[in-house]
């Protein structure tokens, strides 16, 4: 769903684990490393489209985590000029994002890449909660730094 803005409505998801680290995932096939994410579809809730991806993306139920915050308001990003898919309508600028917070609370052996067809990630790793914003792609960075921000207190 793209506003009349031209934000695609989408949600970023955010696991963490016993010792605070953050489930970082690489991108099938590149080297590009991120938080779990996907789009808001019609008549889908925020809460229910963060269900759908965590379970399509990294193969986690509802009852493998523990719900701890999300964020307060959508949380912005542009893409450059030159990701920007032009000839498309709606024409889609940017993503608008609601970001949750998770604790995994299964054992590891559920998180299943390959839940789809074609997966979206290849390999997962734990890391430092802040090592993402030196990691992650330049414009989707401050993104990042403000969810982990809002977030950050909710940890535990």
């Amino acid at each position: 769903m793209i506003d009349s803005e031209g934000f695609r409505a989408n949600v970023g998801i955010i696991i963490i684990n016993d010792r605070k680290q953050v489930l970082w995932a690489r991108r099938q096939g590149s080297d590009a490393w991120q938080f779990p994410q996907g789009g808001i579809k019609k008549n889908e809730s925020a809460e229910m489209a963060m269900y759908r991806e965590l379970k399509e993306e990294i193969g986690l139920d509802p009852d493998h985590v523990e719900l701890l915050k999300f964020t307060d308001d959508w949380l912005r990003y542009r893409l450059p000029e030159k990701y920007i898919r032009k000839g498309r309508e709606p024409l889609c600028i940017g993503q608008k994002q609601i970001w949750y917070l998770l604790k995994l609370i299964a054992d590891e052996k559920h998180l299943d890449l390959t839940k789809m067809e074609d997966p979206e990630f290849d390999l997962w790793k734990w890391v430092d909660f802040w090592r993402p914003i030196d990691e992650i792609i330049f414009f989707k960075r401050e993104v990042y730094e403000q969810a982990l921000k809002q977030l950050e207190p909710y940890v535990g």
